[in-house]
């Protein structure tokens, strides 16, 4: 019995130490995600505010719910926005995530495709500024975005099933062009 107890004993303080070490992990990562979050939103925007808003007073069973506040709009939930606002919303949180551990890499799968030209600009010069610690890998056919490429790879279907893959650096092609334009 009193080995029982004993192992009762501390399986109950590893389980309230765990929990309390749980409980001020996930306190700091949500705080830490909230704040890049606020920053990145604005730089996207071009204004407004944003955060991260738990639904519950006990974190480890809580929902987060998404506030954003566009400019010139009233705060609501990512539920009342446009498709390109819920987009833009979304990427700023996706990249506020990103910012707790920043992978050499990235993969971004058409997430302009909702936006309209000004907020793809404004994606684009995000993306571009965090591409010296970030190597960007995205997939587009907007325009704007693929001015913010180094390196364009297109897929082409000249005849129906054959795909052919062409590459442009965009470093050369520019090169290219004012040779030609000085000759």
């Amino acid at each position: 019995v009193n080995d029982l107890q004993q192992a009762i004993t501390t399986l109950e303080d590893a389980i309230r130490k765990i929990d309390i070490e749980t409980r001020d992990l996930l306190t700091s990562t949500f705080d830490s995600v909230n704040h890049h979050f606020g920053l990145m939103f604005p730089q996207l925007f071009g204004g407004g505010q944003a955060k991260l808003v738990m639904t519950g007073a006990e974190i480890l069973d809580t929902g987060v719910q998404v506030v954003a506040q566009p400019p010139g709009k009233k705060n609501q939930t990512i539920h009342l926005l446009s498709g390109g606002e819920k987009a833009l919303t979304a990427i700023a949180l996706v990249f506020a995530i990103f910012q707790l551990n920043p992978a050499p890499f990235c993969l971004l799968d058409e997430v302009d495709a909702p936006l309209d030209d000004a907020n793809t600009e404004r994606y684009a010069k995000l993306v571009t500024r965090m591409s010296s610690n970030t190597q960007f890998l995205f997939i587009s056919h907007n325009k704007i975005a693929m001015e913010m490429a180094q390196q364009l790879i297109g897929v082409t279907m000249q005849e129906q099933g054959v795909s052919r893959i062409v590459a442009v650096d965009m470093e050369s092609a520019v090169g290219m062009i004012d040779k030609l334009e000085t000759a």
